[in-house]
């Protein structure tokens, strides 16, 4: 067992500043796409529910990390929806009249705003922790 340090400054500022980055590249490249409006919307969903996916199958890890009771079917539902939240933006992309680098733009700001809205879930609960004089310890 470790305690949990406060994050610093830098990698906070860092991790919300990527989720900007990638949801923003994301959502103007949507804004600025010749595609139907139910094309738009559904990439659109796709991201929403791939960030709130990833939080919670974050959120669930790091409760049972921690001790904290979690069922099996909840941190099941949380993996089947982050895949799901990924296969079906592959599926779109792969079925898509895009360009491949259009393609691969929305790929890689969908993992990159996937990845640093995990980052910017551990910071604000590290802090908040942290802040409420909890002891935080994990498990590693």
């Amino acid at each position: 067992m470790q305690t949990v340090q406060r994050p610093t400054a830098a990698f906070v500022g860092a991790s919300w500043g990527a989720l900007l980055i990638g949801a923003s590249a994301y959502l103007i490249g949507l804004w600025n796409a010749q595609m139907q409006l139910n094309e738009k919307g559904y990439y659109l969903t796709l991201l929403l529910f791939g960030l709130f996916a990833a939080v919670s199958l974050q959120k669930t890890v790091r409760d049972r990390s921690e001790g904290i009771p979690v069922t099996g079917i909840y941190v099941g539902l949380c993996w089947v929806s982050l895949i799901a939240a990924m296969l079906l933006l592959t599926v779109g992309l792969w079925n898509a009249t895009l360009a491949s680098s259009e393609k691969g733009f929305y790929a890689m700001s969908f993992i990159l705003s996937l990845f640093a809205v995990v980052a910017v879930q551990k910071n604000v609960r590290d802090i908040k922790g942290l802040s409420q004089g909890e002891p935080r310890t994990t498990m590693d």
